[in-house]
């Protein structure tokens, strides 16, 4: 059934909401807000790979269902989509401009800086290996393979089979790498070099994203994604399974050498420019990035300041900082604060305790209780960031936005 002309934007702001990634209950919160501000009586339902639309009118419905494949994180997209919404809830826009304002946000998206996301890349993976502990010289090539991880993005761009294979061809390769490396500089930490090098794709926000949905009701985008997030997990650990495997067949490595010997003050230096190298790789705005960046230390140091209560309590409260301080700055900046909130959730999320829990049984066989450990540690890490946002009432219903004219009266 074709869906008459009227309720075009609403599917246009959908298909563009799903397609950067915002969660699901979101996006349905913000199509009913819309909806209910544009006099138009509609269901929506959004999942992983599909979204329908359902209009109501007096003797009639219109249903409309649109296949979409699982968007990516894109922050900046997110707050100009948000900021149309705003115009269309205020009557600042007619529905013929909204898609030319869509074009436009689609085609900045597009506007790469490939420099500046291989710097990002590398800082990311170079950083995170000082945060974990790490020498001087597997610092060094974390910041390299980094560098190479992203040249394996860009070529994924152009390969349907490398962007299937991507995240297990990437574990592969780099433990390969790491590997040979590892004949010639034998104090190469192997493990946390791998660890560091690929953990931009390590699922711990999407763990996290899945769960928060679950929490919020949406129980079918919530399960999909959960599991697609856990698949997404065991074939990165499948690729560096397979890499150990295949290189230890041919040569003597050992795997449970790791020197921890960088100093303790380039922890401050490795928290900022970590929290930084993940602007380009989200997109975030330019006017966004001072205050996303302040979310994701601030988000770091409270779980620091307050890890003597235990990792349940600090990232809890953590948590509540994070979503307080996202309100805060959403307000001073006029930006939606999931811009934020994501931003300071990104230094919570478990996604490098789950891949060391996995790998532990197998760069250290003989023990068993460092890995329970570290799973137990995982779970109250989730536990702590989905009852910190819930306390802090982030699945509430948005509040509809007054028109402009009656915000005047």
């Amino acid at each position: 059934m074709k869906v008459p002309e009227k309720y075009h934007f609403i599917v246009a702001l959908g298909k563009a909401l799903h397609v950067y990634g915002i969660p699901s209950y979101k996006i349905q919160s913000y199509l009913t807000e819309v909806a209910k501000t544009q006099g138009i009586t509609g269901s929506f339902m959004d999942s992983p790979t599909w979204i329908n639309y359902v209009f109501y009118e007096d003797e009639s419905s219109y249903n409309y269902v649109e296949c979409v494949p699982p968007g990516s994180l894109n922050l900046g997209a997110f707050s100009r989509i948000a900021e149309l919404t705003n115009k269309v809830i205020d009557s600042k826009i007619d529905n013929d401009a909204i898609n030319k304002e869509l074009d436009i946000i689609h085609a900045k998206t597009k506007k790469i800086n490939h420099l500046h996301l291989t710097l990002a890349y590398a800082a990311s993976a170079g950083c995170f290996s000082i945060l974990i502990g790490t020498n001087l010289i597997s610092f060094a090539f974390s910041l390299l393979l980094g560098a190479f991880i992203y040249l394996l993005v860009y070529l994924t761009n152009k390969s349907t089979y490398l962007e299937n294979v991507f995240e297990s061809l990437s574990a592969l390769v780099v433990t390969v790498i790491c590997c040979m490396l590892t004949l010639v500089i034998p104090n190469l930490n192997l493990g946390l070099t791998i660890l560091a090098s690929i953990i931009i794709f390590i699922p711990g926000l999407a763990i996290t994203t899945a769960l928060e949905e679950i929490t919020s009701k949406s129980l079918v985008s919530g399960g999909a994604k959960l599991f697609d997030s856990v698949i997404l997990l065991f074939k990165q650990f499948f690729g560096v399974l397979l890499g150990l495997a295949l290189m230890t067949s041919l040569v003597d490595i050992d795997l449970t050498y790791h020197v921890s010997e960088m100093p303790k003050w380039t922890t401050f230096f490795a928290i900022p420019i970590f929290s930084i190298a993940l602007l380009p790789i989200f997109q975030v705005r330019k006017k966004d990035m001072f205050f996303g960046a302040l979310t994701g230390i601030t988000a770091f140091i409270m779980t620091v300041l307050l890890s003597g209560y235990g990792v349940l309590v600090s990232t809890f409260i953590g948590t509540l900082v994070v979503v307080g301080v996202s309100r805060l700055f959403g307000l001073i900046s006029k930006t939606p604060k999931t811009v934020f909130l994501i931003q300071g959730i990104v230094m919570l999320v478990p996604g490098s305790k789950s891949f060391m829990g996995l790998s532990n049984s197998f760069f250290h066989p003989a023990t068993t209780t460092g890995s329970d450990n570290l799973f137990e540690q995982v779970a109250f890490i989730l536990m702590g960031i989905i009852g910190g946002l819930l306390f802090a009432g982030t699945f509430r219903e948005r509040k509809p936005r007054k028109k402009a004219f009656e915000t005047k009266k």
